[in-house]
């Protein structure tokens, strides 16, 4: 039986079709908002929809601040979807500013007011990968994925960017440093690509639970 994945609930993101998702690739999650479950997670998803400012006061309403931050530090597999990425920074230039969890070092920006194009952007886009992991197993570089947003992470150290993606500059799609992974988009809205998504962080969090459990 594959290890217990814990989706954060804070009233703030695509709960049940992350659960949904997860469990159509054979995983087990959880959906809790119980920061003594996230204390004890073997694995953990934080999505995210609407605001970072509102979902930061939930997060904090619940407890959940310090947990998700001490939860990153101790290496176990992590997975942030959409506002869950641009909350994983030092901050977020939405309403003027607003601190964020500061597990990543970066800022996220609003993107710029371009006739051309419409903010927020919604819908399809083409991903590109900056390097291998296992994350991306089985995905072609350029796959495309469905994206919601008017924000997007900069980050502070550009070797975190996994993948990018184009909308009137180039910005981070996926972050990836040591167990912290993220996605801009929503792969549990981005078809059979996204579904291997969440295949994939199964598989990472089925391998790093056997590594712990065969340290004893």
């Amino acid at each position: 039986m594959p290890p217990e994945i814990v989706v954060v609930d804070y009233d703030a993101g695509n709960l049940r079709s992350v659960q949904r998702a997860l469990e159509a690739v054979g995983q087990r999650p959880l959906v809790t908002s119980d920061p003594r479950a996230v204390e004890r997670a073997e694995a953990l998803v934080l999505p995210g929809v609407g605001s970072a400012q509102d979902c930061m006061r939930k997060l904090a309403a619940r407890g959940l601040v310090e947990p998700l931050k001490a939860y990153a530090a101790s290496r176990r597999p992590f997975l942030g979807v959409c506002v869950g990425l641009q909350l994983l920074f030092d901050g977020s230039e939405e309403g003027g500013g607003v601190e964020c969890l500061g597990i990543l070092p970066g800022t996220v920006r609003r993107f710029a007011a371009d006739h051309s194009l419409k903010v927020p952007q919604i819908g399809w886009n083409a991903v590109y990968f900056k390097f291998d992991h296992p994350l991306l197993r089985d995905i072609p570089g350029g796959s495309y994925f469905y994206f919601v947003h008017s924000y997007y992470a900069d980050p502070a150290e550009p070797e975190i960017t996994l993948g990018y993606a184009e909308y009137g500059v180039d910005f981070t799609a996926i972050v990836a440093r040591d167990n912290v992974l993220a996605t801009q988009f929503h792969p549990e809205k981005s078809a059979d690509m996204g579904l291997r998504i969440y295949a994939n962080f199964g598989r990472i969090v089925s391998r790093d639970f056997l590594h712990a459990d065969s340290r004893g």
